[in-house]
């Protein structure tokens, strides 16, 4: 390779070989680099006013790499978490090269020492146990879909599974006998397995079987005939849970709030965090440990179940550090 090499056999090769065939990504996260790398071509062919099909692997470089993050936030309104994630996907494409351009290994080394920048992490948002019920009780229960929406619904909260895995499933994914289980394809090829409450698997026999046992790959949530897409199951979703919005606290209900309801719910019921990981496929226990950081309600009962039981009440409305001398005998008594 050297710098003059045209810049289309690189990109197909980091899209058809190394991400999807070395790196096993899925559908959804290929077409998270292409809208990046797409961007990142036509920015840089406006900026050097020649056709996408004229760009040769030189022309990516660290300053126009730079100018295109300065372009997403001045130019086109992105936040930072959406820069960092573009940055993400350059700094894969960069790394990508550095194996296979020696001529380009300076740049890519400056790319790589390109920083995110600090944001603050986004809220997470999900449903109290009574808003689940509420939502249950009243979900229809005539009609040729209400089934299937019902069977969905409490799915997403047994299983906390995400959007595309339960787009995904199909009927060879799950064992509804004595002891229910439910296979997940998850995030990297990953595939996890979960219980499922006799409930959620009596609503699945029910919605598989009404002219007898369905084929391996069938579809367990469809429309038409053809498997729910993500935006399919997106809309059943705000169709039966919208009015739980919450403009106060910026709540929107989608299937990713019963994952992360999931999550609390199960932390709440004294789930240990290392399982619950494993329950919603977290690749990291970092991304598990939020969860605890946002359960008021363990906090709360982790407070009472320490305070001391022999301190009067008066003493407990005031603290130590509220007097002078309590403080100051406080501190000697250390």
């Amino acid at each position: 390779m050297t710098q003059t090499q045209p810049l289309g056999p690189v990109l197909h090769s980091f899209f058809a070989s190394h991400l999807i065939t070395v790196k096993g990504l899925r559908p959804a996260s290929v077409r998270s680099y292409r809208d990046t790398v797409r961007l990142f071509v036509v920015f840089i062919a406006a900026g050097k006013g020649c056709k996408i099909t004229r760009l040769a692997l030189d022309d990516l470089t660290f300053d126009r790499v730079v100018a295109f993050l300065r372009h997403l936030e001045h130019d086109r309104g992105n936040q930072p978490g959406t820069r960092n994630q573009r940055l993400a996907a350059l700094h894969c494409l960069f790394d990508y090269i550095a194996g296979r351009a020696p001529d380009m290994l300076a740049a890519c080394q400056q790319v790589a020492a390109i920083p995110v920048k600090r944001t603050a992490p986004p809220e997470t948002r999900f449903l109290e146990r009574d808003e689940v019920e509420d939502l249950l009780r009243h979900l229809p229960r005539d009609g040729p879909l209400a089934l299937r929406d019902q069977t969905l619904i409490l799915f997403l909260y047994n299983t906390g599974a995400r959007a595309q895995e339960v787009a995904d499933l199909r009927a060879e994914h799950l064992d509804l006998g004595e002891h229910p289980l439910v296979r997940l394809h998850g995030k990297g090829g990953k595939w996890r397995t979960c219980p499922l409450w006799q409930q959620t698997a009596r609503l699945l026999t029910t919605l598989l079987s009404p002219a007898g046992p369905p084929a391996p790959g069938a579809p367990v949530f469809a429309a038409h005939g053809q498997p729910l897409t993500r935006y399919g199951i997106y809309k059943i979703i705000r169709r039966h849970a919208a009015r739980f919005d919450d403009p106060r606290t910026g709540r929107r209900i989608s299937p990713h709030t019963f994952r992360h309801t999931a999550a609390v719910h199960l932390l709440e019921a004294g789930v240990e965090v290392n399982v619950i990981r494993g329950w919603l496929g977290h690749a990291d226990l970092a991304t598990t440990n939020r969860y605890a950081e946002i359960n008021t309600k363990t906090k709360l009962a982790a407070l009472q179940a320490a305070e001391p039981h022999n301190v009067p009440a008066g003493s407990r409305t005031n603290p130590i550090w509220r007097s002078d001398q309590s403080l100051l005998n406080w501190l000697a008594s250390l």
